[in-house]
């Protein structure tokens, strides 16, 4: 059974991939309430063998694990956004040391709050982030110049009846990412907010794809 360590800067779990496999390593990013071994079950689903590190977000908003403050819901505190983005790629680095990831290796699997973040951080360090696969992201935040995204490739997973995330908003992020140059694929789901085994099943065929390339 794996256990939590409160080291790195954050509580989190690490899972050893398979001995003798390709070197991925799933970076698991929770969403409200979600803490570090909320979506290690869905590891095995969307990546059999791949290592996992799963980092539990620090803030609380009413005692439910987040990776950042919101000031309303869908309204974003872009002072802790960037302290908590910058704090969460310390990490990432940290734990690539540690645990002998390889930066490249490295694929972001976020959902909601967890999208969020790492859409932020590959927004702000897309020397650290190449892939992720975004469940329900939202826009973290505008860039005042668009960074260099070319090689970073993004599965956007989202929903036609998501009553938190429209749309619209959808189209927003995936537009900064593509300007950017990044290779992004959107996987449109007929559902709400919650993850779904479509999902599951998108996800599993994108990182397959994905790992294949490497």
């Amino acid at each position: 059974m794996t256990r939590s360590t409160n080291d790195l800067g954050f509580i989190h779990q690490f899972v050893p991939g398979a001995e003798g496999g390709d070197g991925v390593c799933l970076l698991l990013l929770h969403g409200t309430g979600g803490d570090e071994s909320s979506l290690i079950p869905l590891a095995g689903s969307i990546a059999p063998g791949a290592a996992v590190l799963s980092p539990r977000g620090r803030i609380l908003e009413n005692g439910m694990p987040r990776f950042f403050r919101r000031l309303a819901e869908g309204v974003f505190d872009q002072d802790d956004l960037r302290l908590q983005t910058a704090a969460l790629a310390r990490f990432i680095e940290a734990a690539s040391r540690k645990y002998a990831i390889k930066p490249e290796r490295i694929i972001a699997i976020g959902y909601s709050n967890g999208a969020n973040v790492a859409s932020s951080v590959m927004l702000t360090r897309p020397d650290l982030l190449r892939a992720a696969v975004l469940f329900r992201p939202m826009v973290p935040f505008v860039p005042q110049s668009s960074p260099d995204l070319n090689g970073v490739k993004a599965l956007f997973s989202a929903a036609r009846r998501d009553p938190i995330v429209s749309q619209s908003e959808t189209g927003r992020l995936v537009e900064i990412f593509q300007t950017a140059g990044a290779d992004v694929t959107v996987h449109w789901y007929r559902g709400g907010h919650e993850l779904t085994e479509d999902d599951i099943e998108a996800a599993a065929s994108w990182i397959s794809d994905w790992r294949a390339a490497l």
